[in-house]
């Protein structure tokens, strides 16, 4: 059994939508761990309001808007064996990159094993906290916030769309695209939202939530080396967008069609690479532009 080391937090909702207690709100919200299991966690004093610290108990009443603090638990942690690196570090901001499957917080297997964690331990910073996210699958860039008090300057800049985010790719090329002048442009807008199972997405008629600038700048017999631009931030939207042009990005296991969940294999990570992004720093007004020096393992150059 691996146990967080340190407690997640959940904020119950406003009204109570005929729970009656915390533990039938729990065993209600994570409906994937049994409520034997959410039982034997507070009967073991593993649960616990925010505020006080009081232990919650099996019959504690549920109480609207309050935050609960909980230690995530799984059976067996899967071990990550690629490294992440910190490219830049100041008084409000770090920037690490982030290895393929390794998750930016705690999740589903997860509890120990992911980026956050990892750079609390290397760097002692307790207060570490992402300010946008990486899919387990994808690579590259992520931007963390070391100050409380400046945390929501930060958030405001992906919330308002003025943090510039460019992607690499890899995918396979359609027959028409094979020969086609480089570069290739396509300009993706549509709306996305949750499908079934929940971790999936799709497409469909509606408002438009969901915009993408995609190119085609090189290509390697059959494969083809794409730079991608999200403007807004939903959910799998690169992935759905590249598949959208008839070229799913290489070894995606979710897209076009979901492949079975398969525990300790590295071979083939989603070829999608946060690779550069950039923004005026709302504290200090300076012009930051980073750049991971990580290279997609399909179009990496050939060793001798």
């Amino acid at each position: 059994m691996s146990k967080a080391k340190t407690p997640s937090e959940i904020t119950l909702p406003a009204f109570d939508q005929g729970w009656g207690t915390v533990l039938a709100f729990l065993a209600a919200h994570f409906h994937r761990i049994a409520p034997e299991v959410w039982q034997q966690r507070l009967l073991d004093g593993k649960v616990y309001w925010y505020d006080s610290g009081e232990t919650i108990q099996p019959d504690t009443p549920f109480k609207p808007s309050r935050r609960v603090c909980y230690f995530r638990e799984v059976a067996a942690e899967p071990q990550i064996p690629f490294a992440h690196q910190i490219l830049y570090r100041d008084e409000h901001i770090l920037l690490a990159c982030k290895p393929h499957f390794l998750p930016v917080i705690p999740g589903g297997d997860f509890v120990n094993e992911c980026l956050l964690a990892r750079l609390k331990r290397d760097t002692g910073l307790t207060d570490l906290v992402p300010v946008h996210r990486l899919d387990n699958e994808t690579a590259g860039l992520v931007l963390f916030s070391c100050q409380p008090h400046s945390r929501a300057a930060y958030s405001r800049l992906f919330a308002e769309g003025t943090v510039h985010k460019e992607y690499q790719a890899v995918a396979g090329l359609p027959p028409q695209l094979q020969q086609a002048p480089l570069p290739q442009h396509w300009r993706i807008q549509n709306r996305i939202e949750k499908s079934e199972p929940r971790f999936l997405m799709r497409q469909l008629d509606g408002e438009v939530n969901a915009d993408s600038s995609l190119q085609l700048v090189e290509r390697r017999d059959q494969l083809g080396l794409f730079e991608l631009c999200p403007h807004t931030g939903k959910t799998h939207q690169l992935r759905l967008h590249m598949q959208q042009i008839g070229c799913p990005i290489l070894w995606d296991k979710y897209y076009p069609q979901l492949q079975p969940k398969q525990q300790g294999h590295f071979s083939q990570p989603l070829q999608l690479l946060a690779k550069r992004i950039s923004f005026v720093d709302p504290i200090s007004g300076a012009k930051h532009h980073f750049q991971s020096e990580r290279q997609l393992q399909s179009w990496a150059p050939a060793t001798t």
